[in-house]
């Protein structure tokens, strides 16, 4: 997962907080559901979700400065609980079961913040995710409650009532901000704005990012188990993809000494041709793909007669052993399909 996001975050921004940060949560959130996901979830569905949760991580946190931090863990929470509820394997059917998967996921969250945010200063902000734990479970379970398979009508009194007082505190240290800072012009209008804000990010932004989780694994999950097969597969054709890629190298390394050859024997065959046999191993490479080479270009008729044959060389080399490939571990493939349908039916 950190090789997923560490690239993709350094795509996004410069600044190695905000990548490690995106890290740390998409390790912490993936390998929290990849182990209470099940056997059958298993760990490949925790690597995505890990990687998914640190890659909008480190987009959010690219976009936003580090005093609207805030802004970054509902979402982010939301998206995680969402996608964690979507497995078929750990859907949720009560308020109960939100709640604690929502502690869990907002306990890893707040374990994934923890080195950044303590190395760099803002320590505090690793009560968040556990702070937004009430409201999250709560609009989870409201957004939820007419799913098919969902027992409870009504949320837990302690439930809504932890949910009221946060987003109550909140506003109270939203207005007293705005009301300290706004001295010399009409304070309603700044603190109205300001509740309008906070209200827009902790309701219909993680509202949004539950669902989108939700319905995205749900989507994936089915289309993704093609995979769990794969292994199976790739232990039949292993032998026959090995063939092939040494058969395609020793074509490769055979025409790039014809090449250097003839250039040595025939100055000026090729055009801008280098004195390496590196030179002459990418040229070989490329052609073989039937791609151009920039640097290095036939001119007599002799060079564009050899690059003619190792193009059909190539072509043939690739349907010859396709079909003596098909032909070999046709049956075999078979079989295990064979099976994997009975075993479904």
């Amino acid at each position: 997962m950190a090789i997923v996001v560490a690239p993709f975050g350094y795509a996004i921004t410069g600044v190695h907080q905000e990548v490690w940060m995106g890290a740390g949560c998409g390790l912490a959130i993936g390998v929290g559901i990849g182990l209470r996901g099940g056997a059958q979830a298993g760990p490949w569905m925790g690597i995505l979700i890990g990687s998914i949760v640190g890659i909008s991580t480190a987009l959010i946190a690219g976009a936003a400065p580090w005093d609207g931090f805030g802004v970054l863990v509902p979402p982010i929470l939301a998206l995680a609980v969402g996608m964690h509820d979507g497995l078929r394997e750990t859907s949720f059917s009560r308020y109960r079961d939100m709640s604690r998967e929502t502690f869990i996921l907002s306990a890893l969250l707040a374990l994934g913040l923890f080195p950044v945010l303590v190395t760099s200063g803002f320590w505090a902000f690793t009560v968040a995710p556990l702070a937004c734990m009430p409201w999250i479970a709560l609009m989870s379970g409201l957004l939820s409650h007419r799913r098919e398979g969902w027992h409870d009508a009504r949320p837990p009194r302690l439930l809504v009532l932890s949910a009221v007082l946060l987003f109550a505190l909140l506003l109270f240290l939203s207005v007293d901000e705005q009301i300290g800072t706004a001295r010399l012009t009409p304070r309603i209008v700044p603190v109205l704005q300001y509740v309008g804000t906070v209200g827009l990010v902790f309701a219909s932004v993680p509202a949004a990012a539950f669902l989108l989780g939700r319905v995205g694994i749900a989507w994936l999950q089915p289309r993704l188990r093609v995979y769990d097969r794969l292994a199976e597969y790739l232990r039949v054709m292993w032998v026959p993809i090995g063939g092939f890629a040494v058969g395609y190298l020793i074509i490769i390394v055979l025409f790039a000494g014809f090449y250097g050859m003839l250039e040595r024997f025939g100055p000026g065959a090729f055009a801008d041709a280098g004195v390496g046999v590196k030179e002459w191993l990418f040229f070989a490479f490329f052609t073989g793909l039937a791609q151009d080479y920039a640097t290095v270009v036939p001119i007599s008729d002799s060079a564009r007669l050899l690059v003619g044959a190792h193009l059909i060389l190539s072509a043939g080399w690739v349907v010859v052993l396709f079909a003596a490939v098909m032909s070999s571990i046709g049956p075999k493939l078979e079989r295990i399909a064979r099976r994997h349908a009975e075993e479904e039916s």
